[in-house]
């Protein structure tokens, strides 16, 4: 009796099937989900409206005679720049895979030794991570610099990776998700003659792979859209990234008929942001659900 019952409100709360209990849900979550996604349609939009819908009045949400001349627009002037577009992307590609692999690297190394090892000052280390969660990258913009500056790498093309490299949150997600690993998996380990290197990489990374997952998505969000370090900290332009070159076709343009170029500039910019967090969606709703962020 009870085992039907249990079926019973299983299937009617989480049928696998559509079933009209889902309608209550339904008719919730569907206006929120549209609202939430209206400025991905504006960005695709706005990409390829004609130059007098930009500036139309009232402004129209929606495009009605969509155009490429945007595109066009932007990769002209690309093509007539001293240093080829191809430069920028290219030192942009270079710098997303590095801090991309070395974060990763970093960040599952320390989340690994602050939850399984032990050692001294391993709490002070965790609380250091934990009051750096507090800070955003603009309060730290000047001690930054001035580090930076003393340590003679302005104007070095690696600039654009070392401050990257440190992701707090990224550090504490990893460590949260490797919490869950039961201690005694990791003894079992050290009883069979594992070192903490083979575990790390035997056991702790394909255990922990949608808090990798996560990380990646941060690291690239943070290093791909970023302007700043091209503009703080490098004169050259051929050491410039491609999101600072982006910035530059808009300002350096008349404001008004560079509007068109911004759009254009800006869903190029958003596409892979959108493509690798939605391949990755599912990992990094399974990191949140693991890591205490309730």
């Amino acid at each position: 009796m009870n085992h039907s019952k249990s079926r019973f409100q299983a299937t009617k709360i989480n049928p696998k099937r559509f079933h009209p209990a889902q309608l209550r849900y339904l008719a919730v979550l569907l206006p929120i989900a549209t609202f939430m996604i209206l400025p991905l349609f504006f960005i695709f939009n706005h990409a390829f409206k004609p130059f007098e819908e930009l500036f139309a009045y009232p402004p129209r949400f929606f495009v009605t005679r969509p155009t490429l001349s945007n595109f066009t627009n932007l990769f002209a002037v690309t093509g007539s720049s001293g240093i080829p577009m191809s430069r920028y992307l290219f030192n942009s590609i270079i710098v997303t895979v590095l801090v991309i692999l070395v974060s990763v690297l970093i960040s599952t190394m320390a989340g690994y030794a602050l939850s399984k090892l032990h050692f001294k000052g391993k709490k002070a280390i965790n609380e250091i991570n934990t009051i750096a969660l507090m800070f955003v990258g603009v309060a730290v913009t000047i001690p930054r610099y001035l580090v930076i500056e003393k340590l003679g790498l302005i104007d070095n093309f690696f600039i654009h990776v070392l401050p990257y490299l440190a992701i707090p949150v990224g550090l504490f997600l990893v460590k949260q998700f490797i919490d869950q690993i039961p201690g005694e998996l990791i003894d079992a380990a050290r009883v069979d003659g594992a070192n903490d290197w083979q575990i790390y990489r035997k056991i702790v990374v394909p255990l922990i792979k949608p808090a990798i997952a996560t990380i990646m998505i941060l690291s690239f969000q943070s290093v791909w859209n970023s302007a700043d370090t091209s503009a703080t900290y490098i004169n050259a332009d051929v050491k410039k990234t491609f999101a600072f070159y982006m910035g530059t076709l808009t300002t350096n343009t008349n404001a008004v008929a560079g509007q068109g170029m911004a759009a254009a500039a800006s869903l190029i910019m958003f596409v892979p942001n959108l493509v690798i967090f939605i391949i990755m969606q599912s990992k990094v709703m399974d990191t949140m659900a693991h890591s205490g962020i309730k």
